[in-house]
């Protein structure tokens, strides 16, 4: 595959990608030569019941693991087999993360965990809070700057978690169930959040199992069996 050519059009590329886990004696398939590509700019929803293979690709996506077979291009780079830290510096340098249970640091203020990407990317401090202030007023929380996730709400501390996962500007943002802990009022507002950041040109690949919050996505993939069931809304 000519990379320069990639480039033009797909944020990261899935090429025949196989995933076996080894359980005991027991070898599962997780994932059984899947191909797809992201388009840059686009919105994705990964569905699928338990088992399907969902969470495993968001794994490969995330730079979490890596193929058994095949090769994962992300934004231009085959990380397929890279080693444990050039795979932790692909994540730090190109993606951004949001989980379903938030994962903030309870200790730290809403500044502080915005700037967490930033401190290991070695910024300068004045820099880096004038970044993180810059993204807490993107997603509303200018005035919270100071208070700790337990001062805040469920759906604000989730609005942290978007933030800090903007602040090294990555290519993908991956969203891990992003709503699975707010009430549906909240769960909405995060994610007419993301549609808005996916409208603003980020690629955003999400994994849910709710049709509602699926249906912000541009696209829908459907999985069963460690393969692609079906996929909605392609043109």
């Amino acid at each position: 595959m000519d990379i320069a050519n990639y480039l033009n059009g797909a944020a990261a590329q899935l090429e025949n990608v196989h995933k076996t886990y080894q359980m005991g004696i027991q070898q599962v398939k997780a994932l059984s030569g899947v191909s797809i590509a992201f388009e840059k700019g686009s919105f994705w929803a990964i569905l699928g019941p338990s088992g399907s293979g969902k969470s495993t690709m968001l794994n490969l996506l995330g730079c979490l693991d890596r193929p058994s077979e095949g090769r994962y291009i992300l934004n231009g780079h085959d990380v397929s087999t890279l080693d444990d830290d050039q795979l932790s510096e692909m994540r730090l340098n190109h993606l951004g993360f949001i989980f379903q249970s938030f994962n903030l640091i309870p200790q730290s203020t809403v500044e502080e965990n915005i700037q967490l990407p930033l401190y290991y990317q070695g910024w300068d401090p004045e820099e880096s809070t004038e970044r993180a202030r810059e993204l807490a007023s993107k997603v509303g929380l200018e005035d919270r700057l100071n208070h700790r996730p337990m001062e805040l709400s469920g759906g604000q501390q989730q609005r942290v978690a978007v933030a800090r996962a903007l602040a090294n500007d990555p290519a993908i943002l991956l969203a891990d169930e992003p709503t699975g802990n707010l009430d549906s009022h909240t769960g909405i507002e995060i994610m007419k959040l993301l549609q808005e950041l996916n409208q603003q040109g980020k690629t955003v690949i999400m994994v849910t199992h709710e049709q509602d919050i699926a249906a912000f996505a541009q696209h829908r993939m459907y999985m069963k069996d460690g393969l692609i069931e079906r996929i909605e809304g392609m043109n």
